[in-house]
């Protein structure tokens, strides 16, 4: 992951090296902070929010190191 843009939740989910449905339950919290994807997609303003709640990735982490 190098920058941040529009993700689906598989590809979350793949980040963070989890299953989708993890994902999934990981969001459902903080769903209405994160407002509903259009389409496929999570705006890059929604993956802004995902990642300053449920933290970085791992892989976002490596590669800022």
């Amino acid at each position: 992951v190098n920058e941040i843009r529009p993700y689906s939740a598989k590809e979350l989910a793949d980040i963070y090296g989890v299953c989708d449905k993890t994902v999934k339950k990981w969001m459902k919290p903080i769903g209405d902070q994160i407002g509903k994807k259009h389409g496929r997609y999570y705006n890059v303003a929604q993956v802004k929010i995902i990642f300053e709640k449920l933290g970085l990735p791992c892989k976002v982490k490596e590669q800022a190191a």
